[in-house]
């Protein structure tokens, strides 16, 4: 089983295989989660200095922070998965 690598903007690259989940950073919730985390050292950040558009909870507890909206990192798994030639059914999954 291959890792799929998935660009986060900025010259970084994700394991897509272990994200949970990709969410907005602006509902309190999440706020809330980052902050707990920064204070465990759970989160990378991922922006390059600029605003965070894009939260990504991980299966190892860390939250990464992306300067790129969760909508184009969503587009880029789906335009990965048709080119390695997935297709509709795989991607509906």
């Amino acid at each position: 089983m291959a890792t799929d690598l998935v660009h986060v903007g900025f010259g970084n690259f994700l394991a897509m295989d272990r994200v949970i989940a990709i969410v907005s950073p602006n509902s309190a919730p999440v706020k809330r989660l980052v902050v707990e985390a920064k204070s465990k050292g759970q989160v990378v950040d991922l922006t390059s200095g600029r605003r965070t558009k894009a939260t990504l909870l991980m299966d190892t507890g860390q939250i990464i922070l992306a300067g790129i909206s969760a909508e184009t990192i969503a587009g880029r798994v789906t335009a990965r998965a048709f080119s390695d030639g997935k297709g509709k059914e795989d991607a509906a999954e």
